[in-house]
């Protein structure tokens, strides 16, 4: 609810600090006081388009701040700010401030935070709605009307809405699924040669170092067979030393008893004898360590070449071409189970489609029968508004084949016929002004809480009409009043006597300075103001006795 408005520098308004309470409020002058001023400038607040026209003659900048009292839990409002990041504790009021200056540009703050003009406006859209005669936003923009059907209907769009998701959510699996396939139906003859060669080879984890230091050892073998060769000649030939060594120790042996000093000889030469024994035996032992098999290093070296160009056509290390054989073989085999995966995402695809058109039907049938009721309450608006040749039709038809989504399959329009006969149309392309105001009270009368903004502000609603209509009118905005705050611009004396509160916009003037101002009525001011508007400049007793007989009866 709108509980303050303070504007400086706007055009006449030099300085003005108004005050709102709940229920009907209404606001009176005489024509060119300025309540168009008033009204550009709380649209200025909620996001009209900055005109530094509307800055006052000779001032730098002008500003309007509107304060809103807080949101409850869940407001449209609420969530626009938390969405926009901006901060607003529970039970704090909304104070939205416009700075507009001379020279051009704009700037926009939400309790003090800056802003952006496109958040202002969407914020200003949850608060407030203004209907006037040339209004193209609210009851007149369709792309509102079907949530204001379903609100007026209380239609089942939960149901559909998740059945919606679940239908796009599989459709997205089975999407996924299908690119799978494809991409591996489009590698399958590639994996199958991988997978043969591979399996072929049957490469091993760790293969290429067994390989490898196996391959170095018989090189090495190679490399120092002929040296082994001309050691083993010298130790273990018939010429060789150990035979030598051996006739020596023979002779000694027979002679070694003539001296003790041979006999120390025969034992010097019995150590040799056993150290070159050790050493024959080590040279026997290298000699089959390093033996190598000139097929079996060919072989070799042939299983490591491939070894190492199969990881490099694969781009994988030597080590992982066993695991890339693996997955490679997964691979084909989910090609199999991916195509039998289709089959059954298919199904849940059709499944799930088939429960959203059902959700949808349902929901389609409740907003026609609510279409029905609705068009039945507008058309009991009608007659008292002078609009009985009139009729209101609320259109839904279903959206092309393809177009549903997670509010239905229907397009929802409220459109009239203003004469008989006449075909039924838009409202905004067939209502003149005054019509117009009044289908849009009588709709919202219809509609009465079922969402919207708190506030509603109507900009001479009753133009052009008198007596019992404007009767009529202003009865129906005090109903509005009882669960929203209504504003109302009127030159109705029926219609302002029924409000609450009675603010009067008046024009005066100081020399060359001119300057529009606003009023708060007590019980006596508002009498005569009404009497005014009853009879013109000259305020007759009659006038003032009608004006009070319309108080009483309110």
């Amino acid at each position: 609810m709108l509980t303050a408005l303070s504007i400086r520098n706007v055009v006449l308004i030099e300085a003005l600090d108004l005050e709102f309470g709940d229920g009907l409020s209404v606001l009176t002058g005489e024509t060119g006081a300025g309540k168009s001023i008033l009204l550009d400038s709380l649209g200025l607040a909620l996001g009209a388009r900055a005109d530094s026209g509307l800055v006052r003659s000779g001032e730098a900048q002008a500003s309007v701040t509107a304060t809103f009292d807080a949101p409850g839990v869940g407001h449209r409002a609420l969530e626009l700010l938390t969405d926009n990041g901006l901060e607003v504790e529970a039970g704090e009021p909304i104070m939205i401030r416009r700075l507009v200056k001379a020279d051009g540009g704009s700037r926009a703050f939400i309790n003090d935070q800056p802003c952006s003009a496109a958040l202002l406006r969407e914020l200003g859209a949850a608060l407030v709605e203004i209907h006037g005669q040339h209004d193209d936003r609210g009851l007149l923009n369709p792309r509102g009307h079907r949530i204001l059907l379903d609100a007026f209907g209380a239609c089942e769009t939960a149901t559909v809405a998740v059945a919606h998701g679940a239908w796009r959510a599989a459709e997205e699996r089975l999407i996924a699924a299908r690119a799978g396939v494809e991409e591996a139906a489009r590698d399958r003859d590639y994996l199958t040669h991988a997978v043969e060669e591979l399996s072929r080879f049957a490469p091993e984890a760790g293969e290429e170092a067994m390989l490898a230091a196996e391959r170095a050892t018989m090189q090495k073998g190679a490399r120092l067979a002929d040296d082994l060769s001309v050691v083993a000649d010298c130790l273990t030939g018939s010429d060789g030393g150990i035979a030598r060594l051996r006739q020596a120790a023979r002779r000694l042996d027979r002679i070694a008893g003539e001296h003790p000093v041979l006999t120390l000889l025969l034992e010097a030469l019995d150590r040799a004898l056993i150290e070159a024994g050790e050493a024959e035996d080590r040279l026997g032992e290298a000699a089959e360590a390093l033996s190598f098999d000139p097929a079996r290093l060919d072989a070799m070296e042939t299983r490591l070449f491939d070894l190492r160009g199969l990881a490099r056509k694969h781009q994988v290390q030597p080590d992982d071409l066993a695991a890339l054989r693996d997955d490679m073989v997964g691979r084909l085999a989910s090609i199999e189970g991916g195509e039998a995966e289709l089959a059954a995402l298919e199904a849940d695809v059709a499944a799930k489609a088939r429960a959203y058109r059902v959700a949808a039907q349902a929901l389609s049938a409740q907003r026609l029968a609510a279409a029905e009721r609705l068009d039945a309450a507008v058309a009991a608006e009608l007659a008292p508004l002078k609009l009985d040749a009139a009729r209101f039709r609320t259109v839904v038809e279903p959206l092309e084949e393809g177009q549903g989504a997670a509010h239905g399959v229907d397009r929802v329009e409220f459109t009239i016929s203003t004469n008989p006969g006449a075909p039924f149309a838009p409202l905004v392309k067939v209502a003149s002004g005054g019509e117009l105001s009044r289908f849009i009270l009588a709709l919202k009368v219809a509609l009465a809480q079922q969402g919207g903004a708190d506030t509603l502000i109507f900009d001479e609603i009753d133009r052009g009409v008198g007596g019992a209509v404007a009767s009529a009118i202003g009865d129906r905005l005090a109903r509005l009043a009882q669960s929203n705050q209504i504003l109302v611009v009127t030159h109705s004396p029926q219609v302002a006597a029924r409000g609450a509160g009675h603010m009067l916009i008046a024009k005066s003037s100081e020399g060359t300075v001119t300057r529009t101002g606003v009023h708060a009525l007590d019980a006596s001011e508002r009498r005569e103001e009404i009497a005014r508007m009853l009879s013109g400049a000259q305020i007759t007793a009659e006038a003032r006795a009608q004006a009070e007989r319309l108080l009483e009866t309110q």
